[in-house]
C-alpha cells in the first residue's frame, strides 16, 4: 500500500487552487473538484474538495500524494482552518497578477502557526504579456521572499509559476512536490481519531464516513464511536480513493463504511476509539497572539474558536503571570485578571493565559491547537481575523465546572477602597469614613492592611459605629505633620479578589 503525502492547496478566492488540483490529480473522490452544486452554482470553492496522483519516493516505494483542495473566500475561514489541520505540506497559491491578498496572508498565517511545510504556486502566469512575464514574475518572486522572511518559513521558499489552466510547468511542479517529500511522524500507536468532512447513507450497505486519520488506525470489524451521536458502530468496509482496503493508518484519506445512521446528524465531526473523547466545556491555553491582528482582545468578550472541524463560540477570558516564572499553567498559583491586550503590545516573554469557555462542548485529544478568531468581521475587510492560537493546557469535562471546577482556578482582580480620615483618636488610631459603602460587610476587612497617602501602613483594628467607619491602628507613631494635615489625607485599602470564587472573599 503506498504512503499517503496530504498537499493543502490555499489561498484566496479565484486564485485557481481547484483548477490546479485537477491538473496535478490523476484520481478524484467523490468530493473533489467542486462537484457540490452549490460549488457549481456559484462558481467558488465551497467545501474541503479531495483529489490524488500515484508517484514514488526517492527510494523507489509507491506514494501518493492526496491534494485538499481548500476554499478561498473569506466567509469559509473555518473551512480552511479545518483544512489546514490533516495536511503535511502546503501549497500557497498566488494569484500571478493580484500577489498577496487578504486571505493569501490569513492562510500563510494559518500555515505558520500549524507549522506546516511550504511550497508557493504563482498560477495564472498565462494572463501575464509573454514579453513581460519574466520580469513580472521576478518582481513577485522579490515581494513573496520579503514577507516570507518575516515569517517562520524564511526567504528560501521554494517558488514555481505555472497556469493551472493551460498545464504549463505543471510537470516542474510534480517533480518539486517529489523533492519537497519527507516522511512524515505518524503515531499509529494512539487511540483511533479520524476527523469527518463528509457523510452519505448507501441503500443496503451502511452509511459512508470520508476523512483522514489524525492518529492510531482502524481495519475492517473494528467497533468505533461516534462520540457526538454517542453511539458505537461497526466498521463493514472502507476504500481508499475507489480501492477496498482492510486497514488504514494515520495520515490516510479513507471511506468508512459503518452500520446504518442517520448521516444528517453528522454532517461533519470525528469517529474515535470507544471511550476517546469526551465533551470538553472550557479549556485553559497560553495565549500567542497574532501580530496581525489589529483590535484588542478583551476578556468577557466572545470569539470563534477552530480546532480540527469545528468552530465554536467562547467567552474568553484574560489572566498573566506576573512572575513569568513558566509557561505551564499551574491552578494553585495566583494569576492577575486582565481586562484587554493588544496582540502588538505583548512581547514574547509575556506569559499571558486565555480560559475558554464554550458555548457548546467541543470533541477534541488533549494537547490540540485551538485559533482563536473574529470572524463576525467584514468579510470584505483587509484587517486580519485570526486575533491568537495555542495548545491546550488544561481543560474540563465537567458539565457543571461554573460551580465546581473554575472556582479552583486562582484568577484575581486588584480593588482598591478609598476613605479620609474622620478624626484622630491619638498617635496610633484614627477612625476612617467613606472607606465603605454603608451596606457593606466591614467585619470581612478587619485584619486588613491600609496605606495612608503618606505612605504610613496601618490596620483596621475593628468596625466602629452603626455606618461605614472603621478604627485603623498603627504600631508607630503618626507623624506630627500627618495629624495636623489629617483632612487632605486619603486612606487607601488594596486588596484582591478571586474572580471565581466570590465566597473565598478578600486578600493581600
Amino acid at each position: 500500500m503506498p504512503t499517503n503525502f496530504n498537499v493543502g492547496l490555499l489561498g484566496h478566492v479565484d486564485s485557481g487552487k481547484t483548477t490546479l488540483a485537477k491538473a496535478l490529480s490523476s484520481i478524484s473522490s467523490t468530493a473533489a473538484f467542486d462537484k457540490n452544486p452549490q460549488s457549481v452554482e456559484r462558481g467558488i470553492t465551497l467545501d474541503l474538495g479531495f483529489s490524488g496522483v500515484l508517484a514514488q519516493t526517492p527510494q523507489g516505494y509507491p506514494l501518493q500524494f492526496t491534494f485538499v483542495d481548500c476554499p478561498g473566500h473569506a466567509s469559509l475561514i473555518r473551512t480552511i482552518i479545518g483544512g489546514a489541520q490533516i495536511i503535511d505540506l502546503m501549497l500557497l497559491v498566488v494569484d500571478a497578477q493580484k500577489g498577496i491578498q487578504t486571505q493569501t496572508a490569513e492562510c500563510l498565517i494559518i500555515g505558520e502557526l500549524l507549522q506546516k511545510k511550504l511550497i508557493v504556486v504563482i498560477n495564472k502566469i498565462d494572463v501575464l504579456p509573454a514579453d513581460q512575464r519574466e520580469s513580472k514574475l521576478e518582481k513577485l518572486r522579490s515581494r513573496l521572499s520579503k514577507t516570507l522572511g518575516s515569517t517562520s518559513f524564511g526567504s528560501q521558499v521554494p517558488m514555481y509559476g505555472v497556469s493551472a489552466l493551460e498545464g504549463t510547468n505543471i510537470e516542474e511542479l510534480r517533480a518539486g512536490l517529489s523533492d519537497a517529500f519527507f516522511q512524515p511522524e505518524r503515531n499509529t500507536n494512539a487511540p483511533l481519531l479520524m476527523y469527518v468532512d463528509h457523510c452519505f447513507g448507501i441503500k443496503g450497505q451502511g452509511t459512508v464516513c470520508t476523512g483522514t486519520l489524525l492518529q492510531g488506525r482502524v481495519q475492517v470489524n473494528d467497533t468505533v464511536e461516534l462520540p457526538a451521536l454517542r453511539e458505537q458502530r461497526k466498521v463493514k468496509s472502507m476504500q481508499m480513493f475507489r480501492q477496498n482496503v482492510t486497514s488504514a493508518s494515520m495520515g490516510d484519506r479513507i471511506g468508512l463504511c459503518v452500520t446504518q445512521f442517520n448521516a444528517t446528524l453528522m454532517e461533519r465531526g470525528v469517529i474515535a476509539e470507544p471511550g476517546y473523547l469526551k465533551p470538553i466545556y472550557a479549556v485553559c491555553l497560553r495565549l500567542r497572539p497574532i501580530r496581525y491582528y489589529k483590535q484588542s482582545i478583551k476578556s468577557n468578550s466572545k470569539l470563534h474558536i477552530s480546532v480540527g472541524h469545528d468552530t465554536v463560540m467562547a467567552n474568553v477570558t484574560l489572566f498573566r503571570d506576573n512572575d513569568n516564572r513558566s509557561t505551564d499553567l499551574q491552578p494553585e498559583k495566583d494569576y492577575e485578571f486582565v481586562e484587554e491586550l493588544l496582540p502588538v503590545e505583548v512581547p514574547e516573554s509575556d506569559v499571558v493565559f486565555a480560559l475558554l469557555q464554550f458555548e457548546t462542548p467541543v470533541l477534541i485529544p488533549p494537547n490540540s491547537i485551538l485559533i482563536a478568531s473574529k470572524l463576525d468581521m467584514d468579510v470584505h475587510s483587509t484587517s486580519c481575523r485570526l486575533a491568537f492560537w495555542g495548545r491546550i493546557a488544561w481543560q474540563t469535562h465537567c458539565s457543571n465546572y461554573i460551580q465546581d471546577v473554575l472556582p479552583k482556578l486562582r484568577i484575581f482582580k486588584r480593588k482598591q477602597k478609598v476613605g479620609s480620615i474622620q478624626r484622630v483618636v491619638n498617635a496610633n488610631e484614627v477612625i476612617v469614613h467613606n472607606l465603605f459603602k454603608k451596606e457593606a460587610n466591614r467585619d470581612l476587612y478587619v485584619g486588613k492592611w491600609v496605606d495612608l497617602s503618606t505612605g504610613e501602613r496601618g490596620l483596621i483594628e475593628r468596625t466602629f459605629g452603626q455606618t461605614s467607619k472603621v478604627a485603623i491602628t498603627f504600631r508607630e507613631a503618626l507623624s506630627t505633620e500627618t495629624i495636623l494635615n489629617i483632612k487632605d489625607i486619603k486612606v487607601l485599602l488594596n486588596c484582591k479578589k478571586y474572580i471565581f470564587n466570590k465566597q473565598a472573599g478578600l486578600f493581600q
